[in-house]
């Protein structure tokens, strides 16, 4: 694969290499940017948004309609998928990747403009709710090009999954961000959040857009999508085609992540409703949790990829599934002593079984799809799982603690997403350390043998 990428663009060995580093830069920094954007709805929802949008709720309902619009920004996430990898598939990997980040942090920018139920009535939340669909929009576009942009300028395929798991850290990195803006305009607002605190973490994206901008703009595009250019190989319409010829690996890899995707938005955002109502414990202190977990998160994730290199990007995938299904019970059990400090460390520790996951999960998904089709089938099977699982699991769990009053419901949901995820990824093929930048790698009888096998 080297030497074949190398003359794609005429580079020499140091030359490709510094490629690569500014490829995973470009990537991890874009990715950074459109976590910070699409999950800082996530922390101010729970604590702004019911108050704000929906005054005469009850607290519970209040929340639940805050997260309906939450919402709206996974559903929208297919749409992009399919938008988007339709570019990236046709006309590369970067400028799609450009368009992403400019449409996902105008919206986040706009965000902050949005006037109040106080100031416009039900209009606040329809608007609201429009601009979490854009939103959601270039969302869907993004982690495929960040994902390719970086796993394409690979010299070797022994590092694939310790490669992609740097876009992957932007998740985590993102929500970091993201509290730590809210701490700091919390305490600086003070009883002002509510009136005009909690804007300014909105406004402040567009600078980081700007910085994201100038990175993505210094990459060439990768070598595997420059051959498909030269040989005039590209799809006419890559969407349907890989719905086509590759419909069960889209299925499987979006189910996959149900282990992943759901539990991570119980620890993210439902933790506050359930920290503040059932806990009673203090906004600080929750926020304090998921800041040094997502810091956790910034070692657990590149470490969980680059065990994937050596073991197998599966057998570490289902690790991190099986772990998460029994983690959930514990999980609740330790937030249920109601001892701050128990609080915090069951907050801190609940990202690790994600981790183990989310950190071979870019590899294993991307390596499923042929290079042509790969843009498109990587972005519908990752981000479909949004609308069964990253999208409907705070509702689900408002839900379920409305009803029942116990997180103990909530962790048997966590553990049928878990069986899911083990189940769904049993069936998937295994590349790991097998090249994958040609087509002919999928049709090769040793590799149709691997996969049957595998299977």
């Amino acid at each position: 694969m080297a030497a074949a990428a190398i003359r794609a663009h005429n580079l020499s060995d140091a030359e490709h290499s510094a490629q690569l580093r500014r490829a995973v830069i470009a990537s991890t920094v874009g990715t950074v940017i459109e976590a910070y954007d699409f999950l800082l709805y996530v922390l101010v929802a729970p604590l702004v948004f019911a108050k704000l949008y929906f005054p005469s709720s009850d607290p519970l309902v209040g929340t639940l309609q805050a997260f309906g619009i939450y919402a709206v920004g996974f559903i929208a996430r297919p749409v992009g998928a399919a938008f988007f990898g339709h570019y990236g598939d046709r006309i590369g990997r970067k400028v799609t990747l450009i368009a992403t980040l400019l449409l996902t942090g105008l919206s986040t920018f706009a965000v902050g403009f949005v006037p109040s139920y106080a100031s416009i009535g039900i209009w606040g939340a329809i608007i609201l709710t429009l601009v979490r669909f854009i939103q959601g929009i270039g969302i869907g576009g993004e982690w495929g090009g960040a994902t390719l942009i970086a796993m394409e300028w690979a010299k070797t395929t022994a590092h694939r999954g310790f490669i992609t798991s740097w876009p992957q850290w932007g998740g985590p990195a993102g929500l970091f961000l993201a509290n730590i803006m809210v701490l700091i305009f919390s305490a600086v607002s003070g009883d002002q959040f509510l009136a005009w605190g909690w804007r300014v973490p909105f406004w402040i994206s567009i600078a980081m857009v700007a910085i994201g901008m100038w990175i993505r703009l210094g990459i060439l595009e990768t070598p595997v999508f420059q051959r498909i250019l030269e040989k005039q190989e590209t799809a006419r319409a890559p969407v349907l085609e890989v719905l086509r010829t590759q419909p069960k690996e889209i299925v499987l890899t979006a189910l996959c992540r149900m282990a992943e995707q759901g539990p991570f938005y119980i620890f993210a955002a439902f933790v506050f409703t359930y920290g503040t109502t059932v806990l009673h414990s203090s906004r600080d202190l929750l926020l304090m949790g998921l800041l040094v977990g997502t810091g956790l998160s910034a070692v657990t994730i590149p470490v969980s990829g680059a065990i994937s290199d050596r073991i197998g990007r599966k057998k570490m995938y289902l690790i991190g599934a099986v772990t998460m299904g029994i983690w959930g019970f514990v999980y609740f059990t330790v937030l249920n002593t109601m001892v701050p400090g128990w609080i915090f460390i069951a907050i801190v520790l609940s990202f690790i079984p994600h981790d183990m996951m989310y950190g071979p999960q870019a590899a294993l998904i991307a390596e499923c799809f042929i290079p042509r089709l790969r843009y498109s089938g990587a972005s519908l099977g990752f981000h479909l799982s949004s609308v069964i699982a990253g999208g409907p699991a705070p509702l689900i769990a408002t839900a379920l603690l409305a009803s029942t009053g116990s997180g103990y419901p909530v962790a048997i949901y966590i553990a049928i997403c878990a069986i899911v995820s083990v189940t769904a990824t049993a069936f998937l093929p295994d590349y790991t350390n097998r090249d994958i930048s040609d087509e002919a790698a999928y049709q090769t009888e040793p590799a149709q043998a691997a996969v049957r096998a595998e299977v």
